[in-house]
């Protein structure tokens, strides 16, 4: 935990303090900040971080351990009367603090704190402000060394996508369905020493325009020459602290349909759009939000007349988890007013969903306190399968 950067953010974001709460590690984002072991939790814990002065907290008696390696005093409690006192002694003179919460759970990856908490620290006069913007700062902001690790992971994943063309091309005229060519690179992914949460996304044709369509013995379509094909994979390095690399590319078995290269090129550009908003605001030193992103993929790809066949948000944080908890390139799912701070990780990847097929052209972004870059290889036009 770095008390002094913590109180610091907090005074530039004009907040009285951060509680932090927990009951069953509920919330893992407050052990990962203050540095706690995610141990044996049955009991409620409060740890107030102050703008100005000591930390201090609260425990029950029978778990006064689970906080004690943190700086300050710690009061403790049985009853539940003595719990809602304590909430008031804890929080005394305070006006306005923040905890893992997101009004109208806009932002659910830090919406952690459940409502009836939300209504005591309430109760006792204190009004609550959401910490996602704490949060992309001390959680999704990357070291240099978990930045290092998602470099390497895209190094060995690029080329295992490269690769996974080349084996469907080499299997066309015998047998080869999206299952096998999953399996493929699962096993890719273990002999190069990375594990994944899930298995790729391996779609062809009317199952690619399906963007979480994820095959299946049952659904698993044979892949032939004239078929359209889309690869999104995603893994980390099998260490401790490592964080994702995340890609989708596409290709076409055989010379590609004009229909398909335009909607490729348009997916394409809306990509480049995106990556064009962030890169040009950060050389800018111009402040610039997540649904800013959103809306600079989401207009291109609107004004060809696709507008309605892109149905997701345009990019998500990436860290330890392939979905992180920084701002999130969307304009639509949500409205991300969260800024994009260096250090920040994050996918580029709009989609035009049809019916017989569905493009989407995904890229990882990292950003600097000078510049903004994508991390990986980046598809410029369909890759031709065989």
């Amino acid at each position: 935990m770095d008390l002094l950067r913590i109180q610091e953010a907090l005074r530039r974001e004009k907040l009285d303090g951060w509680l932090f709460f927990d009951h069953h590690v509920r919330d893992p984002l407050a052990y990962r900040i203050l540095g706690l072991p995610a141990g044996h939790v049955t009991r409620r814990w409060y740890y107030l971080i102050p703008a100005q002065g000591e930390p201090r907290g609260l425990v029950h008696r029978i778990e006064s351990h689970v906080i004690s390696s943190l700086p300050g005093e710690k009061s403790q409690y049985s009853s539940w009367q003595e719990q809602h006192a304590g909430v008031g002694i804890l929080l005394k003179g305070l006006k306005r603090v923040a905890m893992q919460y997101s009004p109208l759970c806009a932002i659910p990856y830090v919406a952690m704190v459940d409502a009836g908490t939300i209504e005591l620290v309430r109760s006792v006069g204190v009004e609550v402000a959401s910490s996602a913007e704490l949060i992309q700062e001390f959680e999704a902001s990357l070291s240099e060394t978990q930045f290092a690790t998602h470099l390497e992971a895209g190094r060995r994943i690029d080329r295992i996508c490269a690769e996974s063309f080349r084996f469907i091309g080499d299997n066309l005229s015998s047998s080869v369905n999206e299952v096998m060519v999953q399996d493929w690179i699962m096993r890719q992914f273990r002999a190069g020493g990375m594990v994944t949460d899930n298995a790729p996304i391996v779609g062809v044709n009317a199952h690619a325009g399906d963007p979480h369509y994820d095959p299946t013995p049952q659904t698993s379509s044979p892949i032939r020459p004239g078929d359209f094909v889309l690869l999104d994979m995603w893994a980390k390095l099998d260490q401790p602290d490592s964080v994702y690399y995340d890609i989708t590319w596409t290709g076409f078995c055989g010379e590609a349909p004009d229909r398909v290269r335009s909607v490729f090129e348009i997916v394409r550009d809306a990509r480049d759009r995106a990556i064009d908003a962030v890169s040009s605001a950060i050389a800018a030193k111009r402040e610039i939000r997540g649904f800013e992103v959103d809306d600079a993929a989401r207009t291109h790809i609107r004004e060809r007349g696709f507008g309605d066949r892109f149905v997701h948000r345009t990019g998500h944080s990436i860290g330890g988890e392939v979905h992180g908890t920084g701002a999130n390139m969307d304009n639509l799912e949500t409205h991300d007013e969260r800024r994009i701070l260096p250090g920040a990780l994050f996918s580029i990847e709009p989609g035009v969903y049809l019916e017989d097929f569905g493009v989407r052209s995904e890229v990882d972004v990292f950003v600097t306190a000078r510049s903004a870059s994508t991390t990986g290889a980046v598809q410029r036009e369909l890759v031709r399968i065989g």
